[in-house]
């Protein structure tokens, strides 16, 4: 299962809750929930949603929940287990029945948070102990709280690049081209795999958007920037990469029968090579080698193939903010829980992910990006909210997986036109969009 903030539903979700905002949260400002004083007089019942169905299925949620109890005795957590998170936590939210604490949808434009979520605490406060808070922020308030970061970058199974000859890290987006097919040939393997058919693996290619440059406003530039997709740019850097893996056929055979969950298991047995992924799913892919019988540490992640006065840089954004259920009847448990999950359940160290915490180290998997001098690059979120308002009006979807299939499939020869003429398309409509929204 996977861990990392998506969009799977498209724009038209987001004009669906905008139309349902006033019937479940009615747009009301209910109070900041603090995180409470005493854990003995926090009392109630809590649904958590979660999109960690693996969790759920073995048992680690009640773990979680046993040790919780030992702080709050008194609060009963529930968890709900939900496949496609995204479109079932939508329709629930055109009621007031959506859990009480939950994931926050991607779908949910940032404007909206007030309608639908509690308030948790202000920026000025809460970002002296977590990082990412800006991306939640409205007004000076703060609606959800993520537990982790992901650092962006390709899973990679070592055995098989060393058994091609290739054990440096390519530093351009060519040299990684001409590894992949020197994997080809040597190795005999699938170089790399797309995960094409779940789709949602493929919007992982945007959160590369900062590192080639290793600009930290690289997002907030987008509210200025006309032509995302020109020569230069991030986003034609990396989805130009994207298109020439596929172009040059070092990507899967049939892109509509990729798979998944059984994508772990091929790159744990060393019959593919390589995916672009978040850190978060290093450690997926070393269980799978573990269950497979092969050694875990043949998994390892590497940056993306573009250095900035000779280092790389890895862009670091934060998973699913965790929120309160505006309309939950109680909103202490809620709170007690959040606060808990992320500060002391140690689940970010167990997924080797990177505490939102201030101050926790960084996972082992990413010793190797310390060591090498990769740069972590801590996006500004300062203009997000405009950003997605263009990113809506513009239809191109960001966050989506749809643009790069069209890329993915441009480049196997199954829909017309080419590279530039996608780009020149993204381009236009993001553009036209920047005209109709405000500062």
């Amino acid at each position: 299962m996977r861990t990392t903030r998506v969009v799977a539903m498209g724009a038209a979700l987001a004009a669906g809750l905008t139309a349902c905002g006033g019937g479940a949260g009615g747009g009301k400002d209910t109070g900041t929930v603090p995180v409470p004083g005493d854990p003995a007089k926090v009392t109630g019942s809590i649904t958590v949603l979660t999109n960690r169905t693996d969790q759920v299925q073995d048992g680690t949620t009640k773990r979680y929940a046993a040790a919780f109890n030992k702080i709050y005795p008194n609060v009963k957590v529930e968890f709900q287990g939900l496949t496609d998170y995204e479109g079932d936590v939508k329709i629930r939210m055109n009621s007031k029945d959506y859990g009480d604490v939950l994931s926050i949808p991607t779908v949910v434009p940032t404007s909206q948070y007030p309608a639908f979520f509690a308030p948790l605490g202000t920026s000025a406060d809460l970002s002296k102990t977590y990082d990412f808070t800006e991306r939640d922020t409205v007004g000076g308030k703060v609606y959800g709280l993520a537990n982790i970061g992901v650092a962006n970058g390709f899973v990679y199974n070592k055995a098989v690049w060393k058994r091609a000859g290739v054990t440096a890290w390519p530093t351009t987006p060519a040299a990684f081209v001409e590894a992949l097919k020197t994997i080809k040939a040597k190795a005999g393997v699938t170089p790399y795999y797309t995960n094409y058919k779940d789709a949602w693996p493929l919007t992982n290619w945007g959160n590369a958007l900062g590192s080639p440059s290793c600009d930290t406003a690289a997002n907030d530039k987008l509210t200025t920037t006309k032509e995302p997709w020109a020569a230069g740019q991030d986003l034609n850097v990396v989805d130009t990469l994207l298109h020439d893996i596929v172009k040059n056929k070092l990507s899967e055979a049939d892109p509509n029968t990729t798979n998944w969950e059984n994508s772990k298991n091929l790159i744990a047995t060393g019959k593919i090579a390589t995916m672009w992924l978040g850190s978060w799913a290093v450690v997926q892919m070393r269980e799978a080698a573990r269950k497979a019988g092969k050694n875990p540490d043949d998994i390892g992640f590497m940056p993306f193939p573009a250095q900035v006065n000779g280092a790389f840089c890895t862009v670091v954004r934060p998973d699913y903010s965790y929120g309160i259920n505006v309309n939950s009847k109680n909103k202490p448990a809620a709170r007690a829980w959040i606060d808990w999950f992320i500060t002391k359940s140690g689940d970010a160290e167990r997924a080797l992910s990177i505490s939102s915490v201030k101050g926790r180290p960084l996972p082992p998997s990413l010793q190797p990006f310390k060591d090498s001098g990769v740069r972590f690059a801590y996006l500004s979120y300062a203009k997000n909210t405009q950003v997605l308002d263009i990113d809506k009006a513009s239809e191109v979807g960001l966050n989506s997986p749809d643009y790069r299939q069209r890329v993915v499939d441009v480049a196997r020869g199954a829909a017309k036109g080419d590279l530039q003429s996608v780009f020149a398309d993204l381009n236009r409509k993001w553009s036209e969009a920047q005209g109709t929204v405000g500062d």
